[in-house]
Order: structure tokens, then C-alpha cells, then sequence
């Protein structure tokens, strides 16, 4: 079965926006929060300062991976899409079995 180019060309972007080591621990923050938090919190929490965090959560947001609400001047954020942290994970447990050097399973299909 063949998959549309423009379906492609979407999963690349999202590859993209998730080649960033910083976007992956603001994913992974924001995995383990029960509810939404705001920017200072990610700052404090992940030891980044201000506006990285508030420029790669605008990426997120704007690739529809976080989402946000506003209450007066302060910005909360939470998770938008737990399946992209799930294929992180399986990209994590990819990079696990690379550095130990492990066989790849046959029957992966």
C-alpha cells in the first residue's frame, strides 16, 4: 500500500520538530504532569532558560504536539498528542539496543 506524499511530507516535518533534544525534554515534562503547567514551572523544572523554553513550545504548539490556555498574563501548557511521545520511546528503545550492540528481532511484522 502506498502512502500519499503529502502524508510524507507531514511525518517529516513532525521528524523535524522532533530532532530537537530541548522540544524531546518539554515532551517528556510535560508527559508526567497531571495537569498543565506554566512556562515558569518547564524553566525551573528543566533548567532552561525562559525564552528557549517559551520559543520551542511555540513549535510544539504550532506542529498541534502541546497546547495551551492563557490566565491573565501567565501561559499554562500541557501534552496535546501522547502518541508522539510513544514513538519517542520506541526511538529511545531503539538508540538502548544500538549502544548494547543487540541483534534486531526478526519478527518485528
Amino acid at each position: 500500500m502506498e502512502t500519499p506524499d503529502n502524508l510524507i511530507n507531514e511525518a517529516a516535518k513532525i521528524y523535524k520538530v522532533l530532532s530537537n533534544a530541548t522540544r524531546i525534554k518539554i515532551l517528556y515534562f510535560l508527559r508526567y504532569q497531571e495537569n498543565d503547567v506554566q512556562v515558569s514551572e518547564i524553566v525551573t523544572q528543566l533548567g532552561i532558560a525562559q525564552p528557549v523554553v517559551s520559543k520551542q513550545l511555540g513549535i510544539l504548539r504550532r506542529y498541534q504536539l502541546v497546547r495551551n490556555r492563557k490566565e491573565g498574563n501567565k501561559v499554562f501548557y500541557i501534552l496535546d498528542d501522547p502518541h508522539v511521545v510513544e514513538m519517542i520511546d520506541d526511538m529511545l528503545n531503539h538508540v538502548k539496543h544500538e549502544i548494547k550492540g543487540l541483534p534486531y528481532p526478526k519478527n518485528l511484522y
